[in-house]
Formats: C-alpha cells, structure tokens, sequence
C-alpha cells in the first residue's frame, strides 16, 4: 500500500466520521426541536385544562350556591383589646350550620383587619333567625361568650351579613355587631 492510498484511506474515513457525527448532530438538533414543540404543545393543553379547571369551578359554584338562595356569612375584629377570640358558632333558625375554632395566626389577621367567610349557603326565601355565639378570653383571663340573635328576610337577591366583634369602650368588653348586605 503506497502513502498516497494510505492518506486517501484515511482522509476517506475521517469523511466518514465528519459525516456521521454531523448526521447524529442533526438527528439531536430535531430530536430537541420536537421535544421543544411537544413542550410547548404539553404547556398549552396544561393552561387549557387550568382554563377548564376555572370555569367548572364557577359552574360548580353557580349550581349549589344560586343567587337567589345563597346567604354569606363573615367574621372580622375591631381591635380586639377586650376579648381575644378563640371560636364562633353559627345557627341559622336553631340549625347549626358553621363552628369555627381560631389560630392564633388566624386571630392575628383577623385583629389586623381581615375577614372571614365562615359560612356559605343555601336559605329558602322568607323570614330567618340568624344566632351567632362568640366564645373568647376576656382581659382578666375568664371565658366570656357574646352572642347575637339577627332576623332578617331572604328575598331573592344574595345576602352577606358581616358579624364584627367590636370593642365597647363605655363597659369595657366586647360586643358584636351585625352589618347586612343585599346584592
């Protein structure tokens, strides 16, 4: 075998070589490329199926919960020096519907000017009691109870009835007042 055939053997191979790792270069750069377009394909069906997650969720909401019965029901604190707030017992028309037992992190957002839904539901429409029992510990260490009783009439339009724990300062204790809406 003569040099020259030996370098063209040779150069040949190295083609070769070049060859296929370019050919394995652009087999990986399109192999990349779809796996960036499968990405982007996963990606939209994921914001889709959020998208759809969503709408069910207001659908959902819609069907339990119709304007024209629903009742909402919050709690909030005016400061809370007087009575530091541990839990809260709904009754609408002698029916337990919500009881609710406070954090002290949950007490903390609520004495730095939170709210809380603490009930969501469904009243037929006519005249309805509302009785909301406040359980807490007073300035001096002892378990006080406030309680308020709340008539009112569902119509066919949303009703949000704010329950706030106030702050009375001509007796020194807390007291709880009853703000309603009508949307």
């Amino acid at each position: 075998m003569t040099q020259s055939h030996f370098y063209r053997v040779a150069l040949t191979r190295f083609f070769s070589v070049c060859l296929l790792v370019i050919g394995m270069a652009t087999l990986a750069t399109q192999a990349n490329a779809e796996e960036s377009t499968i990405a982007t394909e996963l990606e939209n069906i994921k914001s889709q199926v959020l998208k759809l997650n969503r709408d069910l969720f207001i659908l959902e909401e819609d069907l339990l919960f119709p304007a024209s019965t629903q009742i909402a029901v919050f709690v909030s604190v005016d400061v809370g020096r007087f009575m530091t707030l541990d839990s809260v017992e709904l009754k609408i028309n002698d029916d337990n519907v919500s009881g609710t037992l406070y954090t002290e992190r949950q007490r903390k957002a609520l004495e730095q000017g939170g709210i809380q839904r603490v009930y969501l539901g469904n009243l037929k429409m006519g005249k309805h009691q509302l009785t909301a029992i406040f359980t807490g510990i007073d300035t001096e260490g002892r378990t006080v109870q406030r309680a308020v009783n709340h008539n009112f009439e569902k119509t066919d339009e949303t009703i949000m009835i704010e329950l706030t724990l106030e702050d009375n300062q001509s007796n020194y204790r807390a007291d709880v007042k009853v703000e309603q809406w009508v949307l």
